[in-house]
């Protein structure tokens, strides 16, 4: 009798319970559209990674000139400085020196740089995944990784290109070639013409490209094995604990591409201070091997493992923040 009047009170309410979430016999209610958002691997998503590498790569390497100056000075003559520290003493005493000597040209172009390098990065990822198909592409997903960071890095050093050897210039003078960075264009131009903005963009080519394929797929594996060590996959965590990965992820990869890009940034700098109007970049390139030697290349590695690897975590700790904030996944792990 108690149960029989129990299931008459319960049940009705069982019922409507069924009819609103949609049970047996019951039509199901239709949940709310989500709110509409950027929808992957559109011209939207695209423009959305472009500014994220603005923001990612713009303030990051304006923040690190000071470190930045004193590294290409020891690069271009390792005698100058004895530490970096001594270095910053030194250029603060000197008149008209500054140790944000430089730091317009980095701004100009390395926002420039992570425009196309993070955008172009994400196009040719998904591109040259279609082209290969869902099999092969989850086969050799590292072989995508590097072909598109290849391939994107290889457009922004066009813009990038300029602007660097505007900084390069102006920082391993003393004191500073250029006032300002429209200044070190005009000085530039008026002696060497629009070509020699691009004087330095075959050894940029062979640090920057190098450097990116690292950075992109070297992050891209780092990410996915701590998350398999971690034993779930991304979408399982916060994204404050995404980006957290993002960092730790980031900063392993900067390491690894300080050691592989060194040589030819050291080459970079060198080539920019002193390279011969009527000189070849080849016939640069084996003047100034010959002068400096194998261990030459090597000269300031230390400092830029620091530099990069910082500079490298925070970016991708940006970078994946701004997709978080815009409602866009993290990179990498999914």
């Amino acid at each position: 009798m108690g149960s029989s009047l129990a299931d008459s009170i319960v049940q009705p309410v069982n019922d409507k319970i069924k009819d609103v979430i949609g049970g047996s016999g019951g039509s199901s209610v239709p949940e709310p559209p989500a709110k509409a958002g950027i929808a992957l691997f559109s011209p939207e998503y695209y423009a959305a990674c472009t500014i994220g590498g603005i923001v990612a790569c713009g303030p990051t390497h304006s923040a690190m000139t000071p470190l930045d100056l004193v590294k290409c000075r020891r690069q271009v003559d390792s005698s100058l400085y004895k530490s970096n520290i001594q270095g910053w003493k030194t250029i603060l005493k000197t008149s008209g020196d500054s140790i944000f000597t430089g730091i317009g040209a980095t701004f100009i172009g390395y926002s420039l740089q992570g425009a196309g390098k993070y955008g172009f990065y994400e196009y040719f990822k998904t591109t040259y995944s279609n082209l290969l198909g869902p099999e092969y592409a989850s086969k050799y997903k590292t072989g995508i990784f590097l072909g598109a960071s290849a391939t994107a890095e290889f457009l922004a050093d066009l813009a990038l290109c300029p602007w660097e050897t505007i900084k390069v210039k102006t920082q391993t003078t003393i004191p500073p070639y250029a006032n300002s960075v429209f200044d070190g264009w005009k000085k530039i131009t008026a002696t060497e013409g629009i070509g020699g903005l691009y004087k330095g963009l075959v050894p940029l080519w062979g640090r920057q490209i190098p450097y990116t394929m690292v950075k992109f797929a070297s992050f891209e594996k780092t990410v996915e094995q701590i998350y398999k060590y971690l034993g779930k996959p991304a979408s399982y965590y916060t994204p404050l604990q995404q980006t957290g990965v993002s960092f730790l992820g980031g900063y392993i990869a900067g390491i690894f591409c300080a050691v592989v890009s060194h040589p030819a940034d050291v080459m970079v700098s060198k080539i920019n201070s002193s390279k011969k109007a009527n000189e070849s970049v080849g016939g640069a390139l084996k003047r100034i091997y010959g002068e400096i030697g194998f261990a030459g290349v090597w000269n300031g590695l230390p400092v830029r493992i620091v530099m990069i690897g910082t500079l490298t975590g925070f970016q991708w700790l940006i970078y994946d923040s701004f997709k978080v904030y815009i409602g866009l996944p993290t990179t990498g792990g999914h």
